[in-house]
This record gives C-alpha cells, structure tokens and sequence, in this order.
C-alpha cells in the first residue's frame, strides 16, 4: 500500500488548536503546561507550542531574490602574502565575496590584515572584483581604507558603479568594540556628512555606512538589543544626512546592516526578518520610499566553543541555514577552530564548503522566504520587532546611539541580559553540545595558524566602556 492510499484510508483527527491544548493539558495534568510546552527568549517573547499559520504576511526577500546569496569568506590573516593566497583560493573554490578583516576591528577577535594600503591591494590583486563583493569589516580606520580601496580601483581602472562593495564604516560599533572614537562625538556627527560627500557624487553601489550588531551579540546582547541597537545607529546616519541637507531618500539606500546568527534556527531566521520590518518602518516614518535592507550574517563567536570544537561545524551550519532562509544577502561563516587561534585552511575550507552545499545542493535560495506564513516565525519576527523597537526608542531617549554608549547605558543592558544568560548555563537550564554536555574525555590538537595577536586600539578623544566579544564556554567557566 503506497503512502498516497494511507493518507486517504485514515481518518484524521481534526487538527484543531484548542482541541490540541485541551488534550495537551490533560496529559500534563493542567500545572504542567506553562513548565513543559512554553518557552522564552532571552528578551522575554513567548515561544507557543503550536501557532496558527498566518494569512496576511507578505514574504521578506533579500535583495536579489533570484540569485543565491554571497558567500563571504573572511580574510583576517596579519600574514599579507597568506591572506592574499586564502583570498584567490576561495574565490577559485565558489566563494562569491570577501570580507577584509584589518587588525584593530572589533571582529578581528585579535588578528587581522595589517592596517596598510598595501596589505589591501596585495590581497586584492588577481580577485575578479567584477564579480565578487568586496566588504570592509567595522573598523577604526575604515574611513581611511575606504580611500585606500578607491584609489586601487582607480589604478586598475575598474568602474565603481559595476562593482559591490561595502565600505564597513560604523562608528557606534567601533565605539562599542573598542572603546575610543578618534575624534569627539560632536565632531563625527558634524563631518561625517560632509566626509562621505564625494562617495555619493561618484554613485558606488553598496554599503557606505554600516549599523553592525556583531559587537553587541557577541558581547551578550539578547536579539532584541542587537536589532534595537542597530536601528539606532541607521537612524543616527539618517540625522546626520538630514543635517547636512542630504535627501535622505538618496541616502538611506547606501545603509546597510550586519548581524550574528546563532544555533538557534527559528529565532536567527526571525531575527533577519525582522530587520526587514524594522529598517521598512523606519524609512516610513521618514516618509521616505522604503529601500529594501542590505543584510550580513555572520556566524556567532559567542556561540563557539573550544572543546570539541567539530560541534562547532554543527552549530555554524545550523547558523548559516538561518541566515539563507532568514533572507541575508550575504553570509560568512567563522571556522570552527576560531576559539583556538588563527583559523588554518581545513576549517577555512570547511566554512566555504558549508554554504555552497546549502547553496548548490540543497537550493536555500529557490524560495523566497520560505518561512512567511508560518504560524511560530510570524509570531517571533512580530515578537522581535515589538521588543527591538523599544530598545531603540529607548537607546534614542537616552539621547542616540554614540551618546548611551558614552554613559554605558547600552553596555549596562547588555551585561546583564549576558549575565543572566550565563546564569542558566551555570545552574545546568541550558546547555553547549560538547562541553557542559556529552564532553569527550580526551581533547585533541586543533590545528590553526602561527601568527601574533594585535594589539587594540589605544587612542582615541570620545571614549566608553567597552563591549569585547567573550564566547559562552568562556563565561561559564567550560572552556578549555
């Protein structure tokens, strides 16, 4: 008998939801309920055990729907000749864009490109760059590597405007992640505008400002505190355009987002959407056409563990699966054995792999949004949006985003959703595959890269308390 002849032989119970909960709750003698089929994130949102489809969503796409999403293949080696040789090896192996880690970035965690012209353009020699985008990652002199790399484009004649570039500039990650702003507040706000100026006149496609949530994720802050966070930094660019008579509809375009997608599948796809939502609303309220959201995913670092660290594998696949479905343009993948220092060609090589197999073989990219309508996504991205959006006004009445980092509102909220996160971890409510659960007794040599740590950034006008990325295991005392 075929499955076909199954389905249409059984009678079905009715599937209906309140019958559903009225069953549930007597197997579970009524008390039990709450306790074993409800959950929470971090920010409080309650996750049901069954929700009913959604018929009004409209779907979330990134933006080139047709074409899969670019695989980003992080170059971070202090090492210029090897980083150059990791560069045209990813590309000749399916990888569609690179992003330039320099030392001094708050994602750098410790290494990265020396901070030279030559270390770019060595690294960009030979790449097609007519087809593979090219980003900055945030860091203190992205300004300065901005120039760098139009002035390499100039020499090898290449047109910016067919081109995808991301410049990476974001000043409230950098003041975030490393604590120092090179000149005072008051005076970024006042130049900026007038900084990016001749960038808008040559029309460059991509990203020229960057809210990044990275910092704030891998700190320890709850989704909603990433997303409300990066809100408030896009809003700030948006305040400063407006200032300097810049139509904010020619700008908000060349905004563009990046954020941390964990092992947890359904609230990282959610977590993507919702940015969607949140940067459309935001353009609304500007009564600006809305521009469709420019989205990196990275993998978390305060997900990895350094124990056993193939669980890690696991945990980045799951990740970047999130971030494909969840509708990111482009995903980069931290290598499993990042906890253990420099990160050598096998992990690198297994990063890459990982996305073009979900690309090539499983074709994420064939469905738009696969996840509209669902009942428990729906819920979760209207979840995140509603909470998110009260991080950001609040970040905005404390005064914009620079200046609660400046009285260390923002790091206050962030350190205690951190610590009370760890305290679950502690006292055995969560767990990490791997190192406070199914732990081998035997640990092996990780192989990774010899190269010295950089040091960070010291100078600075403006500064804050700052935000370092500190892995779970590390927090809770189970890494090793």
């Amino acid at each position: 008998m075929g499955a076909g002849a199954l389905t249409r032989d059984v009678d079905l119970p009715n599937p209906d939801a309140r019958r559903w909960l009225a069953l549930a709750e007597k197997a579970l003698a009524g008390g039990a309920f709450e306790e074993k089929l409800v959950s929470h994130t971090d920010d409080g949102i309650r996750i049901e055990p069954l929700s009913e489809r959604s018929t009004t969503a409209e779907p979330l796409v990134r933006t080139n729907p047709k074409s899969p999403w670019i695989v980003s293949q992080r170059i971070d080696d202090p090492d210029i000749a090897r980083a150059s040789a990791q560069a045209l090896q990813d590309i000749a192996e399916g990888a569609t864009g690179l992003s330039l880690v320099f030392e001094g970035a708050p994602n750098a965690f410790g290494y990265g490109l020396p901070r030279t012209a030559e270390a770019l353009e060595t690294v960009l020699d030979g790449v097609p760059l007519n087809r593979v985008q090219v980003r900055i990652d945030a860091h203190p002199w992205s300004r300065a590597v901005a120039d760098w790399l139009l002035a390499f484009l100039t020499r090898r004649r290449s047109d910016p405007a067919k081109l995808n570039l991301s410049f990476g500039i974001d000043p409230a990650a950098i003041f975030a992640g490393t604590g120092r702003l090179r000149t005072s507040i008051e005076a970024l706000q006042e130049s900026m505008p007038q900084s990016l100026a001749h960038f808008f006149s040559m029309g460059v496609p991509g990203v020229l400002l960057e809210a990044d949530g990275r910092v704030f994720h891998n700190a320890g802050a709850t989704e909603a505190q990433e997303l409300g966070t990066m809100m408030a930094s896009a809003v700030s660019y948006l305040r400063m355009f407006e200032k300097a008579r810049q139509p904010l509809v020619y700008a908000a375009p060349y905004i563009g987002f990046a954020l941390s997608v964990d092992q947890d599948q359904f609230l990282s796809m959610a977590k993507v959407r919702a940015l969607r939502k949140l940067w459309a609303r935001i353009q609304e309220a500007c009564s600006i056409p809305a521009s469709t959201a420019n989205v990196h995913a990275e993998t978390s670092y305060r997900m990895m563990a350094m124990a056993d660290p193939e669980t890690n594998i696991l945990r980045t696949t799951i990740a970047a699966f999130a971030a494909a479905t969840g509708g990111a343009d482009s995903v980069s993948i931290l290598p499993h054995t990042i906890a253990h220092g420099l990160p050598a060609g096998f992990a690198r090589r297994v990063a890459r792999n990982a996305q073009l197999i979900l690309a090539h073989e499983s074709h994420l990219h064939h469905v738009a949004d696969p996840a509209s309508g669902s009942g428990a996504v729906e819920a979760l991205t209207d979840g995140l949006c509603a909470a998110a959006w009260e991080e950001f006004q609040r970040i905005e009445a404390e005064g914009g985003v620079l200046n609660s980092l400046q009285q260390g509102y923002i790091q206050n909220r962030v350190q205690t959703a951190a610590a009370k996160r760890n305290a679950g971890y502690r006292a055995g409510e969560r767990g990490i595959i791997g190192t406070s659960l199914f732990r081998t007794g035997s640990e092996r040599p990780v192989e990774t890269l010899k190269a010295e740590r950089r040091p960070a950034l010291t100078e600075g006008v403006a500064t804050c308390e700052p935000l370092f990325p500190v892995r779970i295991d590390q927090s809770i005392g189970a890494g090793s």
